[in-house]
């Protein structure tokens, strides 16, 4: 019999949405190991025996060299994905598996996984589009297509890789890659894990593109989804049941400026808001990464992290960047006394990029198109993510 371990990578504010992903999966295959890779500290309130989950992996049980370093490289986005390459060698190589899949936490399942797992019987890598057909609509194909362009062609909210030798060969390659170069710099061709897949095809074999109109349902594919049916009874997609559903609000300007959320749609959404209610919203998803701050309690900034990044010799005169206790000379006070001469170009073009976005967004909020201002506002406060952002 074929056995199946599952994962998801989040910190404490997504615990509510992955407590929904593990529920959901244990509806349909209650035997499947569920494994939560948390990229926090554990929350005082959280208690493994009452969750769905079967184990917590830590970054720690990760073994990623020089770790404090690392961590303060990367964005709270950019970790969670960092180090889903090796949550895929840890769990290959501590529980005797025929085959691992990781879900992002945002999605829930509902309908059995049977089919989808069968495809591993001739396949070694299993991964998903972010669309299926092409746009018709000259807007939708800058909106979406070129947006996939620079982002990745797979949606790497779902990956499955196989234990096999060619799996395994798979997973060391990305997991490397991922521990040097998982930044959102899509300026630079990077997008954190998701980019570097468009590469597996010319690397390895045994790679399937699934095409179930049913799997990764999301924002940026129901312009070519007809989404059908209800909880109740039984939610279709073009026909097919409903396997996976991923409630990311990436694209959320998708479905109301080209209208493509129906009755079926809205139900969901309004139940996955429920669900992640129920499972703790309101308390945890308030909460902010503890990586994401200094030790004195002063958040770190993107800009602080770039340059961190990007400076050799600051990370080896500040082996522990978040400390601002021990000694007098650290990175916190070398920042607030160096920043502005020191600043790299890159930086000042990061910043340049930001304004730039930002009057982008003024600009898509002042027009006619904007209609979905309430629905994105909701869908933000479903994932705990402040409307000032």
């Amino acid at each position: 019999m074929t056995t199946t371990h599952i994962f998801t990578s989040c910190t404490n504010n997504y615990l509510p949405l992955a407590r929904v992903l593990a529920q959901s999966l244990k509806k349909f295959h209650p035997s499947f190991h569920f494994h939560l890779v948390l990229c926090d500290r554990i929350h005082e309130s959280f208690n493994l025996e009452n969750e769905d989950f079967d184990n917590v992996i830590t970054l720690e049980n990760l073994e990623i060299p020089d770790l404090t370093r690392w961590l303060f490289k990367h964005s709270v986005v950019e970790l969670c994905t960092a180090v889903k390459g090796l949550a895929f060698k840890y769990i290959m190589q501590h529980y005797q598996c025929d085959n691992v899949i990781f879900f992002d936490p945002d999605i829930a399942i509902f309908s059995p996984l049977d089919e989808l797992i069968s495809n591993f019987e001739d396949s070694n890598i299993l991964i998903t589009p972010h669309q299926l057909k092409p746009e018709k609509l000259s807007s939708a194909i800058v909106d979406n297509e070129i947006c996939f362009l620079r982002h990745g062609t797979f949606n790497l909210g779902f990956l499955g890789v196989k234990n096999s030798s060619e799996g395994v060969a798979f997973i060391d390659w990305w997991a490397n890659r991922c521990l040097d170069f998982c930044y959102s710099d899509v300026a630079n061709g990077l997008y954190t894990d998701q980019r570097w897949i468009d590469l597996a095809h010319s690397f390895f074999t045994g790679i399937s593109i699934l095409r179930h109109p049913g799997y990764n349902v999301a924002n940026w594919n129901l312009s070519n989804r007809d989404v059908q049916g209800d909880l109740q009874t039984k939610i279709t997609v073009d026909g097919k049941p409903l396997c996976f559903y991923h409630f990311s609000s990436s694209q959320a300007i998708m479905p109301e400026k080209y209208q493509l959320h129906n009755q079926t749609t809205t139900s969901l959404i309004e139940w996955y808001q429920n669900q992640c209610e129920q499972m703790g919203q309101n308390e945890l998803g308030k909460l902010s990464c503890v990586y994401n701050y200094f030790d004195n309690g002063c958040a770190i900034s993107d800009e602080q992290r770039l340059v961190y990044r990007q400076r050799k010799d600051l990370q080896t005169a500040f082996k522990n960047p978040y400390d601002t206790k021990t000694s007098a000379h650290n990175y916190y006070q070398w920042w607030f006394h160096y920043e502005i001469k020191e600043k790299p170009q890159d930086a000042s073009d990061l910043q340049r990029q930001l304004a730039q976005s930002q009057e982008l967004i003024r600009a898509m909020e002042s027009s006619k198109f904007w209609k979905m201002r309430s629905f994105w506002f909701s869908f933000k406060k479903i994932l705990g993510i402040a409307t000032t952002e």
